[in-house]
């Protein structure tokens, strides 16, 4: 991901795993860097990765640190961010191997991404857009792998055959990479044309490759459920999760993590079954990582999470406790100070309130990507209750005492939800709504249409809109039956081209039918004229244009 899995977030994430998962099941990803910006510029480094208070100097030093030195401050500290890899995207390979030295240190492997699909990799020259340069590649991997004391990986999108794709593995392998991560889309599949990801090929290249060979999968992970079937379907040895982690950021948290989950009442789970982690109570953990790490400062005294009213209030007692090299975060669950409500209804008008405005931009990544992370977490929340999206617009990178209003805000409407669905659970069951998904549908008779459209996905995935879930992506089709998707105009061709052999195929086939039918009756139809037996054929329409 391009700037969303910065250390706040990986940490974020981490901390809904119990205990020993923390460190031993979950591998996290940087925000993929630049490999030539973040050699040549200290700045950059300096902004995006964080390992040490001093920065990262250019060139290394003669001697690699094992941090003793200088003891670690936030990306790869060896207490509560590994494993981890750093991924850059590169397109020279003297570039890549002085950035990547940079980071060996503090990094479990160095991955080479090849599967960024965005216009800006295509304009330089990197991601998916070197897959016509295999030579190319070889020569990064390769160069990587045999000047770097830690592990090289590279991540991959499919080809057009699952022939392709196999060669681009073998080659990669070939080249040094310890393991491939491969992403189920060609590259193509991006934005309205996402579309679904094909495990078929990924489980092709397990089959054929040696059973030695590490594969992690990717796409088509939408919640927890989605990562054992990923398995069991394709036989890789990993997961990987991007968008669906944007937007639940406990994915990753089994059984364990979410039974310690309901006993702080930060997971809800409704009488049907379903269940997900509230909004507001991921919200209080985020904005609480990013006091005690990044900030390096007590987060403010909190009022108990609400509760069902079959419950009492839940306290301090029953809290999680997120990873610490020292000692634990401070409790997520303390009372809030008396002037610091859960409601801003007491509060003086917006232009009369005083704020300790950050002065500057902040440089961290990790405060420059809260508003971003919030639009994805609070989704379903901010659709339907607009003022708080209008506020989350209005944010400051670093401001934290308006994200400390936003999750006042979060927090009223969650307690208003959840009072409502004690009311009338069905009205949150079995009420459809056209979403922003684009294509609304019946609960009954979905009948084949649920096969090739997002209805399915939709279905299960739909939870309350104050409990983090996924955003399902429309279909190709399902988008350009909205008019979200316009054809280019080598699709239209393309589309016009099949029309006419169908149309084709059709005449053929009625003009077959014509013919059968006249010789079976024995009859034949002359024309007035002159008398010479005609059959009357139907012809195409002519179309100017």
């Amino acid at each position: 991901m391009v700037d969303q899995s910065e250390f706040a977030w990986r940490l974020l994430t981490r901390s809904f795993l119990p205990g020993a998962q923390q460190r031993s099941s979950l591998l996290a990803y940087t925000p993929m860097f630049h490999a030539r910006l973040f050699k040549q510029t200290q700045s950059f480094r300096d902004h995006h990765f964080q390992p040490i208070r001093t920065g990262l100097l250019s060139p290394p030093p003669s001697t690699p640190s094992d941090g003793s030195e200088q003891p670690p401050y936030l990306d790869g500290h060896p207490t509560h961010d590994r494993p981890l890899i750093v991924q850059f995207c590169a397109n020279d390979p003297a570039d890549l191997l002085q950035a990547a030295e940079l980071v060996a240190p503090y990094c479990d492997a160095v991955d080479l991404n090849l599967g960024c699909p965005q216009g800006i990799a295509r304009k330089g020259h990197y991601g998916s857009f070197l897959q016509e340069s295999p030579n190319l590649i070889h020569s990064l991997v390769s160069r990587l792998a045999q000047n770097l004391d830690v592990p090289v990986t590279a991540k991959m999108r499919i080809l057009n055959t699952k022939e392709e794709t196999l060669e681009y593995a073998r080659m990669l392998l070939d080249a040094g990479a310890s393991w491939v991560a491969v992403h189920g889309r060609r590259r193509e599949q991006k934005g309205h044309e996402t579309g679904l990801a094909d495990w078929s090929v990924i489980r092709y290249l397990r089959d054929m490759l040696p059973k030695e060979t590490v594969i992690f999968a990717n796409g088509n992970v939408l919640g927890h459920e989605d990562l054992e079937r990923c398995m069991q379907v394709t036989g890789v040895d990993g997961v990987m999760s991007a968008e669906g982690n944007l937007c639940d950021p406990g994915i990753f948290a089994g059984e364990e993590g979410r039974r310690l989950g309901q006993q702080t009442g930060e997971y809800w789970k409704g009488r049907d079954g379903r269940g997900g982690w509230r909004m507001d109570a991921v919200m209080r953990r985020y904005l609480d990582i990013l006091y005690t790490y990044v900030l390096e400062k007590e987060p403010p005294k909190r009022a108990p999470l609400f509760g069902r009213s079959e419950d009492t209030l839940l306290h301090a007692a029953t809290k999680p406790q997120l990873p610490s090299p020292e000692a634990n975060l401070p409790n997520l669950s303390q009372s809030r100070p008396d002037n610091q409500t859960s409601s801003l209804a007491e509060q003086p008008p917006p232009k009369k309130r005083k704020h300790n405005r950050p002065s500057a931009r902040p440089t961290s990544p990790n405060l420059l990507a809260v508003q971003a992370h919030l639009f994805h977490l609070l989704r379903p929340l901010v659709s339907k209750h607009t003022h708080i999206r209008d506020r989350l617009a209005r944010a400051r990178p670093g401001d934290m005492d308006a994200y400390e209003e936003i999750l006042a805000l979060v927090e009223d409407v969650t307690e208003e939800g959840i009072r409502e669905y004690e009311a009338d659970p069905v009205q949150f069951e079995s009420v459809e709504t056209e979403t922003e998904t684009g294509v609304g549908r019946q609960e009954e008779g979905m009948g084949e249409e649920e096969d090739s459209s997002s209805a399915r996905a939709r279905r299960e995935c739909r939870r309350p809109w104050w409990v983090c879930q996924p955003y399902v992506r429309p279909l190709p089709k399902e988008a350009l039956e909205k008019g979200s998707l316009q054809l280019s105009k080598k699709a239209k061709r393309k589309k016009m081209e099949e029309e006419v052999v169908e149309r084709e195929r059709e005449f053929q086939r009625l003009r077959g039918q014509r013919t059968e039918d006249v010789g079976g009756n024995g009859r034949e139809e002359r024309d007035e004229r002159d008398g010479v037996p005609r059959e009357e054929i139907a012809k195409e329409a002519m179309v100017c244009g």
